[in-house]
């Protein structure tokens, strides 16, 4: 009997022991899911999905087409060049996409190649008119140039010129990491028919879509393709604004040179972005935010009435922030997704009663197509232990179906846990939500070393998804246990919750995180209290710097990209309304604010071991920054590293970089420990 038993055991044994723990070679070999849109007839998905070469050092994005049915998973482009930006026609007949910086479109087959645009500024983020007729993208262009002979004579002179020099006259002239140049993008109208190509906002130096705090959908036509919308910051002084606009514009006034054409539709001085025309015409929903400097408020669904002209907020009694918005196809709902605890749900909402309803709860959710019969939706989704899928349900949000699996031969080989959730006590007696991730191979009776991680914003969240730069299924993949806390200022949990960190970065969320950090060690019998560590990046390598000035509860320190001088940061970060708002105003307005949040006020008292980690061309959190830190830690005698990257921005995204980034950081924490875990 015992032998019958084990002979139908065996194959699951087996099974079991090919498994292994992810590696970074795994992330990225993985294949990854990008823009995914759906046909007219609701038969098929047209999606990007980008492969990368670890010896190569290089990704390449590809469009493939597969059946709603999950068959016939086949190439559409594939060539050694990216393509990108996958749509369907409206007749449904073939597809467009971007290629060499140009719209091309094919049959469903990939045959029949046609290059559509031809423009010297080169084509993006391309839009068809229901008609088919006309076409809405954007283009890099200098503002003071009526032709594109004159945008090409520019740049040739740039080019040609032996003197490289800059001369700066106003602020942002750099984001994120870009330079911004003399160029701004502008919003583009081609008519197939006559072959025309008009600049919608020719002479602006405002850019459309703005260059921040928009969203993937800030342009679009009107349903009877006479009028466009679209979001565009017209402030003077956009370092400090983020007043971000809807407007509209009556396509004859463009054939005509109206002067002035634009009408702004929206009224709150905060962000307004991601513009939607209802399918029946009627209504422009879009979202918006109602304080004036604050990236990170509340924000709302705003109907706005084509004919009366009216605004109303139908998701004034949600307690989230909305990300994404999709109109149903009969024009009642808007359905939306919002961070939801450790969740990213989707939701949808009437219209004209304002009821919200949860369709989906679990997991990170995004991208929501809607079938052409209203009867199913499709959206993507991702676990802590599963790439990004395309998924589908009823429209209620029953019957959840996964209908990709790009990774399934790589995944069905990796061991990784689900995630977990505890809470704790925070400051003022507040609830504290934190991720588990328990390492491979668990053992309760065992004992494991730590990482607790910080995340970024500060206004966000670690959720359940499946993150490529912070895996926490890979920091736990050596045989760590993973605790990643949201703290004051995480989404989610409320907009009061989010409030509480501006003002007070080392205050009431650090008491959240400690806490939390005490409630593992002490709840947890598999948590080794001997060997802690603790990472984070942006505002999570801030607090980490934070840490390391205020307490010695761990091995070692891993300060991503962190703020470290408030000061200084302030004089050379690019979005000045972000500071502004964190600490109420300038530091020569508020210096006490600056001071007392500030890292480095308290950097004499740090004796924890510290990796630090920063890309050259982060303009957000410059890399001075870092070096300051590592100063003063080598001036105090504290054991530190500094890795420099000096072609990495924000965030590590090159291949062999990031290998060598994950390599340091358990090298790190290895060098760290205090004793081998039994």
């Amino acid at each position: 009997m015992k032998k019958t038993i084990l002979l139908i055991l065996l194959p699951f044994l087996l099974l079991a022991q090919e498994k292994r723990a992810i590696t970074v070679e795994d992330l990225w070999s993985m294949k990854r899911l990008g823009n995914v849109v759906l046909s007219p007839d609701g038969k098929t998905f047209a999606m990007t999905v980008t492969s990368y070469d670890m010896e190569a050092n290089k990704g390449n994005t590809d469009i493939y087409l597969m059946d709603v049915s999950s068959q016939n998973f086949r190439v559409l482009k594939n060539s050694e060049k990216n393509e990108t930006e996958p749509q369907f026609l409206p007749d449904g007949k073939r597809i467009s996409y971007i290629f060499e910086n140009q719209v091309w479109s094919c049959n469903m087959d990939g045959s029949d190649e046609q290059k559509i645009t031809d423009l010297y500024t080169g084509v993006s983020g391309h839009n068809w008119s229901n008609d088919g007729k006309k076409l809405l993208f954007v283009s890099s262009v200098y503002p003071d140039c009526i032709s594109q002979d004159c945008n090409k004579e520019r740049d040739k002179e740039k080019e040609q010129s032996k003197v490289k020099a800059s001369l700066f006259t106003e602020l942002m002239y750099r984001h994120w990491n870009a330079w911004r140049g003399e160029k701004r993008s502008h919003l583009f109208l081609y008519d197939l028919d006559s072959k025309e190509y008009y600049d919608l906002t020719i002479f602006g130096k405002n850019d459309v879509p703005p260059i921040a705090l928009g969203s993937a959908n800030d342009y679009k036509f009107s349903p009877e393709g006479l009028e466009v919308v679209f979001t565009m910051n017209s402030t003077d002084f956009i370092a400090t604004s983020t007043n971000n606009d809807i407007f509209i514009l009556n396509l004859k006034d463009v054939k005509k040179n109206a002067k002035n054409p634009f009408i702004k539709i929206s009224e709150s001085k905060g962000n307004d972005n991601q513009p939607v025309y209802s399918p029946d015409g009627k209504f422009i929903a879009f979202c918006s935010m109602e304080r004036e400097g604050f990236e990170s408020d509340k924000q709302d669904i705003i109907i706005y009435n084509r004919k009366t002209g009216s605004l109303k907020n139908i998701t004034e009694s949600f307690e989230n922030t909305v990300e994404e918005i999709v109109w149903s196809n009969d024009s009642q709902h808007i359905y939306f997704t919002a961070p939801n605890k450790i969740n990213k749900s989707i939701y949808t909402v009437n219209v004209y009663s304002g009821k919200v309803t949860l369709i989906q709860e679990k997991h990170s959710n995004r991208n929501v197509m809607i079938t052409s019969y209203g009867k199913s939706i499709y959206f993507k989704q991702q676990r802590t232990n599963l790439p990004e899928e395309i998924f589908s349900s009823t429209a209620d949000g029953r019957f959840l179906t996964q209908r990709t699996s790009l990774n399934k031969d790589l995944l069905s080989r990796l061991e990784m846990n689900p995630v977990e959730t505890f809470w704790a006590k925070g400051a003022e007696g507040k609830d504290v939500q934190s991720i588990l991730i328990k390492p491979p191979f668990f053992d309760a009776s065992k004992k494991y070393p730590m990482i607790f991680l910080i995340h970024g914003g500060p206004q966000g969240h670690w959720s359940d998804e499946f993150h490529y730069r912070w895996n926490l299924q890979f920091f736990a993949s050596k045989g760590y246990v993973v605790v990643a806390p949201n703290p004051r200022g995480s989404t989610g949990y409320g907009q009061k919750f989010v409030d509480e960190i501006s003002g007070d970065w080392g205050g009431k969320v650090y008491i959240d995180l400690m806490n939390t950090y005490d409630h593992a060690v002490d709840n947890f019998s598999f948590v080794d209290k001997n060997n802690t560590f603790a990472a984070g990046a942006s505002y999570g390598g801030y607090m980490i710097n934070w840490i390391a000035g205020h307490t010695d509860r761990f091995n070692a320190l891993v300060s991503h990209s962190g703020a470290f001088n408030l000061e200084s940061k302030y004089g050379t970060t690019e979005e000045l309304w972000f500071p502004e708002w964190e600490f109420g105003g300038t530091p020569w307005e508020n210096r006490e604010a600056y001071e007392k949040w500030s890292p480095h006020i308290y950097i004499h008292n740090a004796n924890t071991p510290m990796l630090i980690t920063h890309g050259a061309n982060d303009f957000r959190v410059t890399v001075d920054q870092s070096m300051q830190l590592f100063t003063a830690l080598q001036r105090l005698g504290v054991e530190s590293q500094f890795l420099y990257f000096p072609d990495e921005t924000h965030f590590i995204t090159k291949p062999q970089n990031a290998r060598l980034w994950w390599n340091t950081i358990f090298d790190w924490f290895e060098k760290n420990k205090k004793r081998d875990i039994q």
